[in-house]
């Protein structure tokens, strides 16, 4: 059995256009009308799920899935950092951040490591592993960066070298506990006509 997840990076919205991090704020007028000229593409799966984010639901929403909210691909808590700016960070607290970017074990914002998310979102990819058919998840950046690190056996030290840019698909495929991976693509919807892959 070949199972195939593709993750999806949500819309634009103002928190991810700021640099900051993420305070549950809505997609924006822009990453909404993408999204909804994007509808159709990834092709309808045999499941959808969706990180519990506003802008993920949203993002499904507009994408045409009834995404069912599932905790596990949730994004990366940052505690007491969420609603600021990495700038704001930095400059209160540089020290931490330093530790935040090289230590995959540091949480003392009071949030979740690193490696706490890429042993969550690996549990989740086990579990997927064992679904028949394409499965969408329309997910946080973080949660792809940890699928990555997880699928290719990554140090957990490259996770925040990965870059997810808004409104893109990275497709897993697998089978017997190995995953090959397909990165980045752009959201387009099929031209009329077309057969979309499934």
């Amino acid at each position: 059995m070949t199972s195939r997840v593709t993750f999806v990076s949500p819309a634009t919205s103002p928190s991810l256009r700021q640099a900051r991090f993420y305070d549950g704020d809505p997609i924006d007028d822009i990453g909404a009308a993408r999204a909804r000229e994007a509808a159709g593409s990834p092709a309808t799966p045999a499941r959808a799920v969706a990180s519990p984010s506003v802008r993920c639901r949203e993002t499904a929403a507009a994408l045409g899935f009834d995404g069912v909210e599932t905790p596990e691909p949730g994004g990366l808590d940052v505690g007491r950092w969420r609603g600021r700016t990495l700038d704001e960070v930095g400059a209160a607290e540089p020290e931490a951040v330093g530790h935040w970017l090289t230590d995959p074990g540091w949480a003392a914002h009071g949030g979740e490591s690193v490696r706490d998310v890429c042993e969550r979102v690996g549990r989740w990819l086990a579990s997927a592993q064992h679904t028949e058919g394409r499965t969408i998840a329309v997910v946080e950046p973080e949660v792809v960066r940890a699928a990555v690190t997880h699928v290719l056996g990554l140090p957990e030290t490259a996770f925040w070298r990965l870059d997810m840019a808004p409104s893109t698909a990275s497709e897993l495929s697998g089978r017997a506990g190995r995953w090959n991976l397909r990165l980045g693509r752009p959201l387009v919807a099929p031209a009329q006509g077309d057969t979309v892959a499934r």
